[in-house]
């Protein structure tokens, strides 16, 4: 049994999570966690066990220096809470760290086991990953699930991926096989660009998760940021007259591609997303709030979890 000293009765928790390494391209994903975590000051309330599941040769402590005093910083996964005010407030449950090293259906059924306890309705993991995509045209996010009934509700992706997966795919489909409705978000990285940060995709990704979770996100310094690195990426590729001509084919590609995505649907959701920055309201857009049962207690077994 987990138990959860000092931690109140949440409302309406939504589980945030996002793992440094092969699932991070560009530190997209970690980077929109730690902001979450940064703009709404969340607090730790737990963390697991680094002798689980980290390999310290691989993923390395730190050592630093507190008042003259030497410290240790090790490799984990940490939780923290955070409440979203407004008309409707709610709160989330924010899960960052590094992917393990080892034993992860062990540390998927951790995570479950808090998610359990805290009441949680509803699992969003992100993830950035290299792809054939421009820099200059918007971060292509992509929303995936393993419920068919939920892809519906909620304008995702029904997933159909095979192939070798990572810590996002493995807790996705844990989550589903312990009746936890669950989400994945996934921002495309220019992989010509793949040098962390991307201000670009960390700042997709959270606006994705505002339409999904229905709430309202404080970014921040981030548009400028992502301003400032397209900016500096055009110069680059300025310099290069190989690289500049490789973007335009990319740009080409992914007009065509996504011409008939000028819809009416696509229009409409970009305009309640200003209607909500600018009065702080407006109509719910495609992630209108949904209350899925809540789950069942995870089962500590050794059953395998399916791949995503």
């Amino acid at each position: 049994m987990i138990e959860l000293e000092g931690v109140p009765e949440l409302i309406d928790p939504v589980m945030v999570a996002a793992f440094e390494g092969w699932n991070d391209a560009g530190d997209a994903a970690s980077t929109a966690v730690a902001h979450l975590e940064r703009e709404w000051k969340g607090e730790v309330f737990a963390a697991l066990d680094a002798e689980d599941y980290y390999d310290f040769q691989v993923n390395r402590p730190t050592v630093w220096m507190d008042a003259g005093v030497r410290k240790i910083t090790w490799p984990t996964t940490r939780l923290s809470v955070v409440r979203v005010g407004g008309d409707k407030p709610r709160d989330l449950v924010l899960v960052r760290g590094i992917e393990p090293s080892m034993r992860w259906r062990s540390f998927c059924n951790e995570l479950l086991g808090f998610a359990h306890e805290l009441g949680v309705e509803l699992v969003v993991i992100l993830g950035a990953l290299l792809g054939d995509t421009p820099h200059t045209r918007p971060v292509p996010i992509s929303g995936t699930t393993s419920d068919a009934d939920l892809a519906r509700r909620m304008d995702l992706e029904e997933t159909k991926y095979e192939g070798p997966t990572g810590i996002v795919g493995v807790l996705q489909e844990a989550c589903t096989h312990a009746g936890v409705p669950a989400v994945s978000l996934w921002a495309a990285v220019p992989h010509y660009v793949s040098q962390p940060p991307n201000p670009k995709a960390t700042l997709a990704l959270l606006n994705r998760l505002e339409d999904l979770i229905d709430v309202r996100i404080p970014l921040g310094e981030l548009p400028e940021d992502a301003r400032a690195w397209q900016v500096g990426v055009d110069q680059l590729a300025a310099e290069d007259s190989e690289v500049a001509e490789y973007v335009q084919t990319l740009e080409e590609a992914r007009d065509t591609a996504e011409l008939p995505e000028a819809s009416g649907e696509a229009i409409a959701r970009e305009f309640e997303r200003y209607l909500r920055r600018r009065d702080g309201g407006g109509p719910p857009g495609p992630g209108e709030r949904t209350r899925p049962p809540k789950p069942p207690k995870p089962q500590n077994d050794d059953e395998d979890s399916s791949e995503d």
